[in-house]
């Protein structure tokens, strides 16, 4: 005997209102405290782990590696520094600045433990590469089944 399911058009609405909230939450409640503290911007990065290490790629056009500061305290990573503005040309008439400017300053926490003092960070064509190896004690290990 099959059953059969019926639609109900109010679960896609709960869905979809559902949705835009996680999307309020997760995408436009962290920005806003950067916004009213004065800082120019946040950079976007990707996260991924492999079974050795976390693998952060940051996007830093432009920047130096020594406008940039890293440090590692209590399992959090922060990446600050400062995009400084170039010397506006008095003879120029600005119709549109679209480039960011300021400090920022963006902090990952890491959900296992992570061996901070052996942190690798390589700059290369505007991107920050940071890799963060794990604990010996956290990496994933197999166990042999001896057999009595």
């Amino acid at each position: 005997m099959t059953t059969i399911a019926r639609w109900d058009p109010f679960q896609d609405a709960v869905s979809l209102r559902e949705a835009v909230n996680r999307l309020f939450e997760e995408s436009l409640v962290p920005i806003l405290p950067t916004v009213q503290s004065g800082q120019g911007f946040v950079p976007a990065l990707d996260m991924s782990e492999t079974p050795d290490a976390y693998v952060l790629d940051v996007a830093v056009p432009g920047m130096k590696a020594e406008d940039m500061t890293l440090t590692f305290e209590n399992g959090v990573l922060t990446i600050a520094g400062e995009v400084k503005q170039e010397n506006e040309q008095k003879e120029r008439n600005y119709h549109r600045v679209e480039r960011r400017y300021g400090r920022f300053s963006r902090s990952v926490a890491f959900p296992a433990l992570v061996k901070g003092d052996a942190i690798a960070a390589k700059l290369e064509n505007g991107i920050l590469h940071l890799s963060i190896p794990k604990s010996e004690e956290v990496k994933p290990r197999q166990i042999t089944i001896n057999v009595g």
